[in-house]
C-alpha cells in the first residue's frame, strides 16, 4: 500500500494522527454534528493509517478491535499503543497483560491491518540493568509481532542500543519534541525496514507541567515541515521501505491539518488550506 502520490521514492507511506477520537475535531476535521461513533469513518476518508491511543489507558477489547477493522478500508492501518501496565508500571503480572493485549489485537492482526504495536517508554525508564532486562522479556513476551520503541529518555540513544534493536529486528522510533535537557534528540536513525516519526510538537513550556493535551498543544509552521520533508525524502530514497509519520498534536485537530501538510508537502503539492 502507498500514499506517496507522485513521489520518486519506492517506500510506502503511512501518514496520520495519533488518536483520532477527539471531540474538538467536531469542526476543524469532521463535519460539524458528526457523532463519536462515527469518527474513524470520517477520518478513514482522510488518512490511511492511524495510532490507536485507547488500548494505553484500557486494556484492547475483541470486540472493538473487530469493529476497528470492519470499519475500515481494506488498505488502512493501525499501528497500536502498548497498555500502560506494561510500558510504566511494569509491575508483577505484565505478562499476562501482555497476553491479554495480544488477544485484543487480534482481529486487527487477523484483518491484516495491523502494522505494530507501539511501547512508548516514559522519561522515568531510565538506561539501568534492570530495565534493559526488562525490556528484553516484554519484547520475546510479544513474540512475533512487530515492534516500535519509543524512548523519552536521551539514556537510550546509544550506538549499542541501536545495534541490538537490529539484531533483534526492533524498530526505533524518532521523535520530535521540546529541546529540553534529558528528552531525546532527534536522531533519524532506522534499525528495521521502517523510519517511524511521531511529531509530539515543541511546546517547552508545558512539557514537564502539561497535561496530555496542553503538553502536545503545537502547530508546526510550513518551514518545519518543509524541513521534515526533505529529511524524510533522503531517508525514504535510501531503501526505507515504509515511513509511518503519526502527528500527536491533537489539540484542536492541529495534528490532522499538520498531517495532511506534510502528505502535501512530500507529494510535492501546493498544501491543502484545510484538512477537508
Amino acid at each position: 500500500m502507498s500514499d506517496s502520490g507522485s513521489q520518486a521514492q519506492t517506500a510506502d507511506f503511512l501518514i496520520g494522527t495519533s488518536g483520532y477520537s477527539y471531540d474538538d475535531w467536531v469542526g476543524p476535521v469532521y463535519p460539524e454534528g458528526a457523532s463519536r461513533s462515527a469518527f474513524l469513518d470520517h477520518y478513514a476518508a482522510l488518512f490511511n493509517f492511524t495510532e490507536v491511543n485507547y488500548t494505553y489507558y484500557s486494556l484492547p477489547a475483541e470486540r472493538t478491535s473487530s469493529g476497528m477493522a470492519e470499519r475500515t478500508p481494506a488498505e488502512f492501518r493501525f499501528v497500536v499503543k502498548g497498555h500502560r501496565s506494561i510500558t510504566h508500571a511494569r509491575e508483577p503480572g505484565w505478562s499476562e497483560h501482555v497476553k491479554r493485549f495480544r488477544a485484543g489485537i487480534a482481529p486487527i492482526a487477523d484483518a491484516r491491518k495491523l502494522s505494530g504495536v507501539l511501547l512508548q517508554f516514559p522519561f522515568s525508564f531510565h538506561y539501568t540493568t534492570e530495565n534493559r532486562r526488562y525490556l528484553a522479556a516484554l519484547c520475546d513476551a510479544f513474540g512475533r509481532t512487530r515492534l516500535f520503541l519509543e524512548f523519552r529518555n536521551s539514556e537510550w540513544q546509544k550506538e549499542n542500543v541501536y545495534s541490538h534493536m537490529e539484531a533483534e529486528k526492533l524498530e526505533y522510533v524518532v521523535t520530535d519534541m521540546p529541546r529540553l535537557e534529558g528528552l531525546p534528540e532527534t536522531h533519524l536513525r532506522v534499525t528495521g525496514s521502517t523510519l517511524y516519526v511521531r511529531f509530539h510538537g515543541r511546546n517547552s513550556s508545558n512539557w514537564w507541567t502539561g497535561d496530555r493535551v496542553t503538553r502536545y498543544d503545537y502547530h508546526y509552521a510550513p518551514e518545519e515541515l518543509s524541513s521534515w520533508a526533505r529529511r524524510i525524502r533522503r531517508i525514504a530514497a535510501a531503501g526505507t521501505s515504509l515511513v509511518i509519520l503519526a502527528f500527536n498534536n491533537h489539540a484542536r485537530g492541529q495534528a490532522a491539518l499538520n498531517a495532511a501538510q506534510l502528505r502535501s508537502l512530500l507529494r510535492e503539492e501546493p498544501p491543502p488550506p484545510s484538512v477537508r
